[in-house]
């Protein structure tokens, strides 16, 4: 990923821009050229590369990531993986890697806490919204594989029996 910070110290270091060096820097070779020959666009050019930096850094990271993604996978994050953009920023997806389904979440998140799930654990963990995760849950308790409780202090928590600890009373309900 390009940085601003490098942009600008060689915006600085080609003489305010004038050599074009930050234009090398951002892949853009044929302005850079253009820039180096003409010294900027006689210093025209130095002056809104100056107000532009920022938002032309963001172009280049936005379209090297584009032509990462595209062009082959394992780009910069390893073999099975694709390089992503999103609002500018990017990000490594893992082709290989596929989205546990939200029971199977469920599940996990269950045999990790004594049998104890919230709506809120399972959309952190199924990456799914809170009214996914509680319809989840509901569906689990209307099958009969899930009970609904209250805690003492007053928070509503999904219980799965099955990895509730048998010799220890859950005291919180």
């Amino acid at each position: 990923m390009y940085s601003v910070g490098l942009a600008y110290l060689l915006w600085f270091l080609s003489g305010l821009g004038w050599a074009g060096f930050h234009r090398f820097y951002l892949g853009k070779i044929p302005s850079g050229l253009l820039w180096l020959c003409t010294g900027g666009l006689f210093g025209v050019g130095s002056i809104y590369d100056f107000l532009t930096l920022g938002r032309q850094v963001r172009e280049a990271n936005y379209h090297s990531a584009l032509m990462g993604r595209f062009r082959r996978p394992g780009f910069g994050g390893g073999p099975g993986s694709w390089r992503d953009v999103e609002d500018g920023e990017v990000r490594i997806v893992r082709e290989d890697s596929k989205k546990e389904n939200p029971e199977r979440a469920i599940l996990r998140i269950a045999k990790n806490n004594r049998g104890i799930i919230t709506p809120g654990n399972l959309a952190l963990e199924a990456d799914i919204s809170i009214e996914e995760a509680k319809k989840q849950l509901e569906t689990l308790v209307t099958k009969g594989f899930a009970e609904l409780r209250i805690r003492k202090t007053g928070t509503i928590v999904y219980v799965i029996p099955e990895f509730t600890d048998a010799d220890s009373p859950l005291e919180d309900f």
